[in-house]
């Protein structure tokens, strides 16, 4: 058995060579054997994706041996005379134990470097695959000396290749394969020879063991036509010599078939983009604004078309239908054509890509448009090098006039036309607005669509109604009594009821029901309250109206959650389709009246998002809310590995993205037909509450060539970032993973790479927000239901898709819920189950502490059992010491864990999610509408495995119910001899516990507690069969 040890790379280690770099190797000991990697000279970041192999010579002994992987310093590339040739980087080590069983089930892992001292200076991280392989000559025996094993026998190139497996001692790469290859057998003689030079020189230290690649010795002629076959040991050897390294390729992936580890696919990336943020002080020159540092800077050239004058007719009726066109290599773009216009106005921004940059001469050409072929006017030229850069906050540059030419360059006598030509960056003003170079041949309705732009949520606010009467109601028809009376409020298209007022049948009903909607500035929908009689089931006859507009001073505020004074209202007569068709006159007079308490609640935070992962908490007053406590700023980069989404049209993609924090949602720019768009688009958010979660999520445009009107775009995937668990000040670059769930299955779409950055401003008042309440005050003096509360919350999602659904280009409908999660209250087995892991695994710490007390009550280990003894009389015989000695080990605990700490900013964990192991007909169900839409035997199926679930949860409800009744019994008398022996132990214990001090009760206590195994019995304790026999009400049910 073999134990692989694969080092991909290191991550910003620590400069040790005064030059702001370091030399790092890896060397890795394991069971007394100790190997290194080759030497990357000046390079925090290296990358060696080398291989070791070690030796498990006892696998039973594996589960307890330590894997110590060391980054080190190589002094000697610069001083050979150095007296000590390696300088501490960091380590990491690693318990056999974890080590994965086969290849197919490793996965490459970042570990932190840890230190080796308290003074030591470690940064970074290092990424290991560690598993365990089956030595191809194990049937060999054992050797008896650690030099190479010649008979081995020679194997065909297939058997060879069949044989390999994933096999990393099969497949090497030496320095010294051209010497075998040339000399055979002299290898050995030659690497023989070179270890006894070597060793005449080298130090008294122990020489670090390394790889070699040894031919097998043959004899016949044969044997030496036929391939010879390495076989890899680990050997004392001196190290390669310079300028030759050993490098052992990566092993081969899983094999076909076998299952990926869990989770294994959808793991965070980070990555070191160069952005200016993170270069530091060589970005100087690359730093595109102060600003504008999260993104890479991507040039542009931009042209501004304004408008042109004094045109030149082209038609012999004299009229002149001007456009421009703006010619560069082979992409164009072209302006909207103006009739009869000799000094047309077009004011467009044309922006071409770096990429595509093709020619060294931009053309601005002015066409006439015509019927069969469109007549040349005129064109200005530019040189490519003669183009001016800017660079914001530089102001704009103002745009000139330039005499048109004809087509020998000739300037014309007529024609002039105002352009602005620069080079800049995705920073500059007029980016949002261009009409890009990608993107020119679409028509105005798709290109409107594919811009960046800014969303604001509309400012909402509880609006609370109280109906409390009515009087002097008139029936709705003439001649019978009053039937039982409701009143139906109504604002926009939320409609609430009340119960039949009482008495029921009386002129003069009382209801004292209240309600809340959910209104939005500029509160266009009024109020509509109607009551109604209900003459029939199902049929209710409306007896009087009164319309209410929300806004003041008919509504009054209250932000100081004050009382609000109720009104009585007039009602005017509700007509009927009859009346209304006969005239009848609608300013008769009408005495009925309704009691109503109104007012807009604006202490409360409008709900549109879960708590769980909510981007905004304020008050809808503004004078309610406090200050920003930082700024948020997330530089969306790219993404890769798309999965196209237009396959069926002949496309690929068209990907963007949208973000959402508090009230400001971020649209980027539509890429077309790209499954690797770069977007490079930086935004900025202010913080009021670092406990927020920011949303992206990358879609598919639909309507980037006029999709019809039930296109819909599509979505690709959703990430969120949690600002607590963000370092302040750090730049966190990633690739997160995007993943769609479907009833299909779990499917990866592609990852999104994002750069995070989290700023304080106001340290002070951070801290103090983690000892304030996560809603405002009104939530808890004046709590509102819970279903309430979700109903309220799918109105506010509603009313937020509807107006952003109205803006242009739309933020449509399906992204805003998709964003805000508007089916997260839909039932879910597969969530269900993730819930209840989560819940089991809450009391997983509990548990750990009860095995371990068993442990120690049952004297597994004695050295600790009497430790604890030893503390637990310290701790009674100084009982002031008990709470301090709880704290310092909580306080000790938290820095141990320091160390250990995430430095990945957290994402989607399909393992959590139980996405990957769900069943296809749990996700089925899942995405079933509501209500289902399945036929009757899929239904009846779900139920009854409903019913088996639900059976088990009740049997668990039971067991806890049986407990609880049992304590309740031990003084009901249920049970008289139980509680006549329990009350009676009970004046016992008081007795003791009054005459016998409290220090020698503890005592006696716990030492009986921790008693040796040789004192103990294997029955159960005589309290917990005294608890066992007392009785419970299960007996009592049917």
């Amino acid at each position: 058995m073999k134990l692989a040890v694969e080092i991909s790379d290191a991550a910003e280690l620590a400069p040790k060579d005064g030059a702001g770099s370091c030399n790092p190797f890896v060397e890795v000991e394991f069971d007394d054997q100790r190997q290194r990697t080759a030497t990357k000279p000046a390079d925090r970041s290296p990358y060696w994706n080398q291989t070791l192999v070690f030796d498990v010579r006892d696998p039973a002994r594996l589960p307890s041996l330590p894997i110590d992987v060391s980054v080190l310093h190589d002094r000697r590339l610069h001083d050979h005379n150095a007296l000590r040739p390696h300088t501490f980087l960091g380590l990491v080590r690693i318990n056999a134990a974890a080590v994965a069983p086969s290849p197919a089930e490793a996965v490459l892992q970042r570990y932190p470097l840890e230190k080796r001292g308290l003074f030591s200076r470690v940064s970074g991280d290092i990424a290991l695959r560690l598993y365990l392989t089956q030595d191809s000559n194990d049937d060999r025996g054992p050797s008896s000396s650690p030099a190479v094993d010649t008979n081995v026998p020679v194997q065909p190139p297939n058997q060879q290749q069949d044989g390999a497996g994933g096999d990393p001692e099969r497949i090497v790469r030496s320095a010294f394969a051209a010497a075998v290859a040339a000399a055979g057998g002299q290898a050995e003689q030659a690497a023989s020879a070179f270890a006894e030079s070597k060793g005449k020189s080298s130090h008294d230290h122990e020489p670090p063991r390394v790889f070699r690649s040894v031919p097998a010795s043959g004899g016949g002629a044969d044997q030496q036509s036929q391939p010879r076959r390495a076989t890899l040991h680990a050997v004392a050897a001196p190290p390669p010599p310079p300028g030759q390294t050993v490098v052992m390729p990566r092993p081969a992936g899983p094999a076909p078939g076998g299952p990926p580890p869990p989770g294994g696919a959808y793991g965070l990336v980070e990555t070191k983009p160069p952005l200016p943020a993170k270069m530091g002080p060589r970005a100087a020159a690359a730093k595109i604004a102060s600003t504008y540092d999260m993104v890479e800077p991507m040039s542009y050239l931009y042209v501004s078309v304004v408008k042109a004058r004094d045109l030149p007719t082209m038609d012999v009726t004299g009229a002149l239908d001007p456009y421009v066109e703006v010619k560069l290599g082979n992409f164009k773009g072209i302006t909207k054509h103006l009739e009869k216009n000799p000094n047309p106005v077009w004011r467009q921004t044309f922006a071409f890509s770096r990429e595509h940059l093709q020619s060294n001469q931009l053309e601005i050409v002015v066409k006439d448009k015509d019927v069969l072929k469109d007549d040349f006017v005129g064109r200005v030229v530019f040189d490519m090098s003669d183009i001016p850069h800017r660079v914001p906050p530089d102001s704009p540059l103002a745009p000139q006039w330039y005499r048109l030419a004809d087509r020998s360059g000739d300037k014309l006598r007529h024609g002039e036309i105002m352009l602005a030509v620069w080079i800049g960056t995705q920073a500059d003003e007029a980016f949002p607005e261009a009409w890009h170079s990608d993107a020119h041949s679409l028509p105005f309705e798709g290109l409107n669509n594919t811009r960046s732009k800014v969303y604001y949520s509309p400012k909402l606010a509880y609006l609370k109604v109280v109906a409390i009467a009515a009087q002097d109601l008139v029936p709705a028809e003439k001649g019978r009594p009053l039937a039982p009376t409701i009143a139906k409020i109504q604002l926009g298209g939320q409609i609430r009821r009340t119960r039949p007022g009482q008495p029921q049948g009386s002129a003069n009903p009382v209801w004292n029901e209240e309600f809340m909607f959910v209104a939005g500035e500029p509160f266009d929908e009024p109020l509509v309250v109607t009551v109604e009689e209900r003459v029939a089931p199902g049929r209710d006859e409306p007896v009087g109206r009164v319309i209410i507009p929300v806004a003041a001073p008919y509504v009054p505020r209250n932000d100081l959650a004050k009382s609000v004074e109720a009104k009585w209202l007039n009602l005017s007569r509700a007509l009927t389709v009859d009346e209304a068709a006969a005239g009848a006159n609608r300013d008769k007079t009408f005495a009925s009246k309704i009691h109503l308490r109104l007012s807009l609640e604006t202490a409360y935070h409008v709900l549109d998002e879960s708590t769980h992962y909510s981007s905004d908490l304020q008050p809808s007053a503004k004078k309610l809310r406090k200050g920003s406590i930082g700024i948020l700023e997330m530089g969306i980069l790219s993404a890769r590995n798309l999965v196209p989404m237009k396959a069926r049209q002949g496309r690929l993609t068209d990907p963007y993205c949208v973000a959402k924090y508090g009230a400001k949602w971020v649209r980027t720019r539509t890429l077309l037909n790209t499954l690797a768009p770069q977007w490079n688009e930086q935004h900025t958010w202010e913080v009021f509450d670092p406990c927020t979660v920011i949303t992206v999520a990358v879609f598919d445009n639909g309507h980037v060539l006029g999709g019809h009107g039930d296109a819909k775009d599509q979505r690709i995937g959703k990430v969120r970032i949690r600002l607590s668990t963000l370092e302040i000040d750090r730049v966190y670059t990633h690739y997160y993973p995007l993943m769609a769930l479907s009833p299909s299955g779990l499917k990866k779409t592609g990852e999104l790479h994002l750069a995070v950055r989290f700023t304080c401003t106001a340290w002070a008042n951070m801290l103090a927000m983690y000892g304030r309440p996560l809603l405002p005050k009104m939530h808890y003096t004046n709590p509102i239901s819970v279903l309430q509360l979700d109903y309220l919350r799918f109105q506010a999602m509603q009313m937020v898709a509807t107006r952003l659904g109205r803006a242009e280009p739309p933020l449509r409908r399906e992204v805003v819920e998709y964003m805000l999660d508007v089916d997260s209250h839909m039932f879910s087995l597969r969530r269900s189950k993730a819930n209840f892991k989560r819940i089991t695994s809450l009391f997983s710490s509990a548990v750990a502490m009860g095995k371990w007390m068993d442990g120690i009550c049952k004297w597994k280990n004695p050295l600790t059992t009497i430790l604890v003894h030893v503390l637990f009389l310290i701790l009674v015989c100084y009982p002031e010491l008990i709470l301090p000695t709880v704290f310092l080990y909580l306080f000790m605990i938290g820095v141990w864990n320091y160390r250990r700490r995430p430095r990945k900013p957290p994402h989607m964990d399909t393992v959590l999610s139980h996405a990957e192991l769900a069943h296809p007909d749990e996700l089925d169900e899942e995405f079933d509408t509501f209500p289902t839409s399945k036929p009757g035997d899929i239904v009846r199926m779900r139920y009854d495995r409903l019913r088996s679930v639900a059976g088990r949860v009740q049997t668990v409800v039971g067991d806890l119910a049986t407990q609880g009744e049992r304590a309740q019994s031990l003084l009901s008398w249920r049970d008289p001899r139980a509680t006549a022996i329990f009350i009676a132990l009970s004046l016992i214990v008081a007795v003791v516990l009054y005459v016998t001090p409290f220090q020698v009760v503890a005592v006696v206590v716990g030492l009986y507690l921790l008693r040796h195994p040789r004192f103990r019995s294997k029955q159960p304790s005589v309290p917990f069969n005294f608890y066992r026999r007392l009785p419970a009400k299960s007996d009592m049910m049917l």
